[in-house]
């Protein structure tokens, strides 16, 4: 997959494609729904499969201080899409020259002149240029005159309610991974490299794999049962595990990241890159009244965490 970041400056191999457009966090159903649309027009035309998306997500440019709520960083959401067979990524820097085109502006000099898309496939809830002006039957409109092709698609729904990001974050603020996993096709996963901790598990007899959840919405804090893809080194491979999630209360005020346990492992994982799926949710964090109450409770949470997987 290629990922070009500026529409001003394309080579000719990277233009043409059928291209899905939007912010693509979590490439849940509804966003694997849209992209199977422009890969069937993509075949239809003989154009590269492509998606357009945006970095910084809008919301976080023109929202700096609202606090973390991305699904996926950057490169967890460029590994989903080429997992898809995406063949051009378009991930376009969203600044101010950017968000000031207006909508014509903007199918006109990025989609038709600076990618030369043939044509794109948009939610029915698509809003582009400054203010977010246009709509998806402005983009079909302007297709028809500038010479691409638009589909809209519907969005999508499951017997719960609507797929959406934001149905998807408040399954995880809620501690329902299965929720989310439903919405999403997959795993809800976190993707980063393994940080130096304070080392408190090696010593309690449980080693843990540490990770940043900064930028990312935060799961609902607490212990969950993880599957864990060590993804670079000498250890790659796949393994079952326990996480805790959040602050560890149990010694004071930290800043909340995530510890996996990896069921029957050893090896020096640090600086590796791992992704940590949440599978389910045990319980939340708790204080115990001392390391031998600690020690129990990880003893029981690992062996519902192996009960859990071995039956997946």
């Amino acid at each position: 997959m290629r990922i070009i970041r500026d529409y001003q400056f394309v080579e000719d191999a990277d233009r043409g494609a059928s291209a899905a457009i939007g912010n693509f966090d979590g490439v849940h159903l509804g966003h694997q729904y849209v992209i199977d649309i422009a890969r069937t027009k993509a075949s239809q035309i003989g154009a590269p499969l492509g998606v357009m998306t945006f970095e910084p997500h809008p919301r976080q440019y023109f929202a700096p201080k609202s606090g973390p709520f991305r699904l996926m960083n950057a490169e967890t959401c460029a590994h989903r899409l080429e997992k898809l067979g995406v063949e051009r990524l378009y991930e376009l820097s969203f600044n101010d020259t950017l968000s000031s085109l207006t909508p014509e502006e903007f199918a006109k000099d990025v989609v038709r002149d600076g990618l030369g898309l043939s044509h794109v496939v948009i939610g029915e809830d698509f809003h582009f240029g400054k203010g977010r002006a246009g709509s998806a039957r402005d983009l079909v409109s302007l297709g028809e005159r500038l010479g691409f092709g638009v589909t809209v698609a519907s969005l999508m729904s499951d017997d719960v309610g609507e797929v959406s990001s934001t149905a998807i974050r408040a399954a995880l603020t809620e501690g329902r991974p299965r929720d989310a996993a439903r919405m999403l096709g997959h795993w809800h996963r976190i993707d980063g490299k393994v940080i130096r901790g304070d080392q408190r598990g090696r010593d309690l007899g449980y080693p843990t794999a540490n990770m940043s959840i900064a930028g990312l919405h935060p799961p609902k804090f607490g212990v969950y049962v993880v599957e864990v893809d060590i993804l670079t080194g000498p250890h790659k491979g796949s393994y079952g595990g326990a996480a805790s999630m959040g602050t560890r209360p149990m010694f004071g005020e930290n800043r909340p990241n995530l510890e996996s346990f990896i069921f029957d492992f050893t090896g020096d994982i640090y600086g590796e890159e791992i992704s940590v799926a949440l599978v389910d949710y045990l319980r939340p964090e708790e204080v115990f009244d001392g390391l031998d109450a600690l020690i129990a409770q990880m003893d029981a949470d690992c062996a519902r965490a192996r009960d859990i997987l071995s039956r997946l």
